[in-house]
This record gives structure tokens, sequence and C-alpha cells, in this order.
């Protein structure tokens, strides 16, 4: 079964867990290091009944609040212009001077963290009504947000000199909330992209900062003096490297949930070394699956694209969702900032609304929300993201029952506002009108949540008297008002008479009780 024992070996003696080693770890579990084996993992409940997590990117990144969380990518990038961020490049140079004298390394000393107190950022999380929450602990810059010992580019000992992924994850896990943990690392290798323009001094180039000391320029083709050219594939350090910074974080923090960007198949990338790195992705999921199992807890792992296959792990899609329901659960990653993952100065933001009706939608077909939002470099977090989130929380108070704990109908919902599956133009405002209702159930019970308040009546057409296959009706309430509500079966749906007053502010739950 082992291909690449000299992996583990050297995993036990960079990270130094203490107890069992990795390698024990994996023979003594019910997992092996093959895909077929690892597909056979099950999906958690607790997971499926979730349906609702925050996650944060913030680091070094966050420094300049300018473009988004690639500004230490694009900032070497002379002559490259992005349609709605800017020229990363010309900011820099205004602000802090020519790069190759004032690199991305030296916006860390000005990452200090002065006002991140974690108790405070998971008891927003709680109040906002999510289940799952956590940071993302190294993004493509290659700064790991821990306390680490494979990497010396970490917080631990540069920045804020805190362990802000240890620190979180106490928080968090202290008010009963599942940990996340998301790591972007993969992309690292060809992250950092320079024009030619800027010669070939550029600090990050430097093994002792941001790159792993091999990177290869690839100039983005509206540079000036852009031409393709190859480059050398990521190396056995490298994927070493990978390998024990994800072991590390679930030795050292025992995340319920690891999320990873994309990245980790992509040929073009890995320069025909794919198959090799499968190797490495899939000593890491036996490592975890089994331990997990040993501690006698359940994990999830979430992955982009085909990053995985199918059945190993729960898939993410960015920014997007599915089209219709699905029979497994998956994932949706988005932002409340329309323009940037990180905070940036003069954000957009979608407002509460148009969020809720989101969460709604991913979860009729079965999917879950990890919504993100971008704290400020001092580690405070803006005042529209907290009125956000806490909107949610206030709406998830009332129509909790109808979201947490729930699984699919037969159908996801009916209603004229439809989009095709995938990635998708996101919108600060809600785009649903009343006929849009999505279906969620639980027991003997149906829940239609109507994604703009229905007036004096709302119809629901997928009940409608002829509809064989739903039972016979007990009593239908809707969840933040009190008494029954009337209602009667007929040829063009199901009609309930709405309460006189709104039992809050934006989507409404009617629950459906059967006899």
């Amino acid at each position: 079964m082992k291909k690449f024992g000299f992996i583990i070996i050297s995993l036990v003696l960079i990270v130094g867990c203490g107890g069992p080693g990795v390698q024990e770890v994996i023979d003594d579990g019910p997992f092996e290091a093959e895909w077929e084996s690892l597909q056979g993992h099950d999906d958690p409940e607790w997971f499926m009944d979730a349906k609702f997590g925050i996650y944060t990117h913030w680091g070094v990144y966050s420094v300049p609040e300018f473009g988004n969380e690639w500004y230490p990518k694009w900032m070497y990038a002379k002559g490259y212009e992005h349609r709605v961020r800017g020229n990363y490049y010309d900011h820099h140079v205004k602000t802090y001077g020519d790069p190759l004298k004032f690199g991305y390394k030296d916006l860390v000393p000005m990452f200090k963290a002065e006002k991140f107190d974690a108790d405070e950022w998971a008891q927003l999380f709680k109040d906002s009504g999510a289940k799952f929450a956590g940071p993302v602990g190294e993004h493509h810059d290659g700064f790991s947000m821990w306390d680490s010992d494979v990497n010396a580019w970490n917080a631990m000992d540069m920045g804020p000199r805190r362990d802000i992924v240890g620190e979180l994850g106490k928080a968090v896990k202290s008010r009963e909330m599942k940990y996340i943990v998301s790591l972007h690392h993969a992309r690292k290798w060809w992250f950092y992209e320079p024009s030619y323009d800027l010669g070939d001094g550029v600090d990050t180039r430097d093994v002792r900062y941001a790159g792993p000391g091999k990177i290869y320029p690839t100039p983005h083709k509206q540079a000036p003096g852009y031409q393709k050219i190859g480059g050398d594939a990521p190396d056995d350090a490298y994927m070493e490297e990978w390998l024990a910074k994800t072991i590390e974080v679930i030795d050292k923090y025992d995340p319920d949930i690891l999320w990873f960007d994309s990245g980790l198949a992509k040929e073009k990338f890995w320069r025909g070394r794919t198959e090799e790195f499968n190797e490495y992705k899939k000593e890491f999921m036996a490592y975890y699956y089994n331990k997990a199992a040993k501690d006698g807890k359940e994990v999830v792992v979430n992955y982009k694209h085909e990053d995985f296959p199918k059945g190993s792990a729960i898939i993410d899609i960015e920014r997007g969702r599915m089209d219709t329901l699905t029979d497994y659960p998956w994932l949706t990653d988005t932002a409340v900032g329309m323009k940037s993952w990180s905070y940036v100065k003069n954000p957009k933001y979608k407002n509460t609304d148009a969020l809720i009706d989101v969460l709604v939608d991913i979860v009729s077909k079965n999917g879950c929300l990890l919504l993100n939002i971008g704290p400020k470099p001092d580690g405070s977090i803006p005042v529209e993201m907290k009125e956000t989130l806490l909107g949610m929380g206030r709406w998830l108070e009332i129509n909790g029952e109808g979201i947490y704990g729930t699984r699919p109908w037969k159908k996801y919902g009916e209603g004229p506002t439809g989009y095709e599956g995938g990635h998708f133009k996101e919108s600060q405002e809600s785009i649903y009108v009343a006929e849009d209702i999505r279906f969620t159930t639980k027991g003997d019970v149906l829940y239609a949540i109507a994604l703009d308040w229905p007036g004096e009546e709302m119809v629901i057409k997928s009940l409608r008297a002829n509809e064989k296959a739903f039972g016979d009706i007990k009593e239908i309430r809707m969840l933040g008002h009190e008494g029954k509500l009337e209602f009667s079966r007929e040829v063009d749906g199901l009609v309930v008479k709405m309460p006189d007053s709104k039992p809050c502010a934006n989507a409404f739950t009617v629950k459906i009780v059967l006899k």
C-alpha cells in the first residue's frame, strides 16, 4: 500500500506530534491511503444538519486594504490593471514605493492584529447562527496564520506574533461550534507573478520570505513584455511541505473541517507530476480520517472542481451553487463582500436579505453555506459586516427550525427566478420574488419558505389539490407567528392566508404539518 513512506518519516520528524506516528495512525485505521478506500468515508450527519458556517480571509494581504487577497501577486505585475479592482502595482508604488525595494515581506511588520479578539469573533459567529466557523489558515502567499514548526514564515514568529488559528479554535469550540480551517497553500509555487520589466530581484522569490525558493515567473498576458514560458514543476520538497503543513494543522488544532482551495489537481500547475502529488493527498486524507476515527469524531474535507475523487470528500462551489436538487451534500463558499474576500477600502457588501435567500436556496438543494468576511488589518470586523451577520442570526433565531437539521423534499422549490448552476453573477440585493418558494423537510413537517412577502395569500403550486403524493394536512403555521393559519387545497395550489403582520424582515417560513 505504501508508496511514499519517506514522506511519513519526514513528517514525524518535522511535526513531532508526541503521539502515535503518522504511519502508525494510517496502518491502524479503517482507511487505506487509496482512493477506493477513502471513498468509503461517510459524510457526517452533523455537517448535513449544520447548514451554515463562517470563515475569514485575513492576513498580511489585508494590510494594503486594496484590490483583494491576491495583492502579493499583482503588486509586482507592472502594467496590469484589473477592470474592477484597479492597478495594484501603481497603488503599491504610490503608497509604499518600488516593490523591489519595499516588497511583500515588508508588509509583514505592519500586520499587527492589535484589535484581534478571538472570543469577540467567535461570539459574533455564534450570534449570527453559524454552526461551524474558523480562519483561512494559509493563503497563496505562504504565510501561516498559526504557530508553525514547519514554516518559519508564520504569525507566531513575525507580524502579530500570535497563534491566530490556535486562539480562534479555542474560542469557536468553547461555544459548541465545529471548527473549520481553510488551506490555500498548494498554489504558492506559481503565485508570485512579476512581469519581466521588474527584473530578477523580486524579494518574494527569496526562500526566507514568501516564496518556496523555486518560483518561476509567469507574467500576466496584459503585462508589458509578456511572453509565454515554461518552468520547473513543483519538486518533492514542495509537496512534502504541503503535506507537513496540513498534518501540523490537524495535530495541533484538531479541526472538524479542512477546506482546500483549488489547484490540487491542475495539470498546467503540476506539469506532469499530478499523479505524484496524488500520493501526498491520499496520505493526508487517510491520516485525517483514521485519526478522527481513533478519536471517536467525524470530520469533513471540502474540495473544488475535481481535486479529490467524488465520494472521498464534499465538493465546494466558489461563489456559485447547484441549479437543482442533488442526492449528495455539497457546499457553497461565498463572501459578504462583492469585490474581494479580504478587507478593502470603499467596499461593496451584499445585504442580509440577499444572503438569506441564497442560504435558503442552497439548503433546499441539499447544500450548506460557508460565508466569508474580511476583517480589517488590525483584527476589527467592519460594522457593516457585523450588522449583516447579526441580521442573519435574527432571521435564523425565528426560522432556523426550517433550516437546521432539515433534509430536501422531492423537489427543491418553485417560482420564476432561476439560473444555470456553477459560478453565478452575485447581486448586492435579493433577486427573488414572493412566488419563489423553497422546500425543506423534517419528520412529518414540510417547510415552504417564500423568498419575499406573499401579501394576503401564499399560493404553493406544488401542493395543489390533485397532488396525490402529498398527504393530508393537519395544520399550517408560520414561524415567528402565534396561531394557526387558514388554508385550502385548490386546483391551482395550496392557498395559505398570511398573518396581518410580518414575523420577520426577510424570507418567510410556512410550517405544514401532515396528519
